[in-house]
């Protein structure tokens, strides 16, 4: 899986028009730069989008 999604990707893969995949990623994007971290205008980590749709969150052995 990629590290970072697009709008586009975003879209697709939780079935929103591409606009609304913006507006969450720009949500996203806010909560993680509130907790200290570094964001990429138009794209979102595919980790904290994990956590943040679909309740899962990466193992801490998990290797990629």
């Amino acid at each position: 899986m990629k590290q970072f999604l697009t709008a586009p990707e975003l879209a697709a893969l939780v079935g929103v028009s591409q606009s609304k995949a913006y507006d969450f990623i720009k949500i996203m994007n806010s909560e993680l730069a509130e907790k200290g971290f570094l964001t990429v205008r138009g794209k979102v980590p595919a980790a904290y989008v994990q956590e943040r749709f679909f309740g899962l969150k990466p193992e801490a052995n998990e290797t990629r």
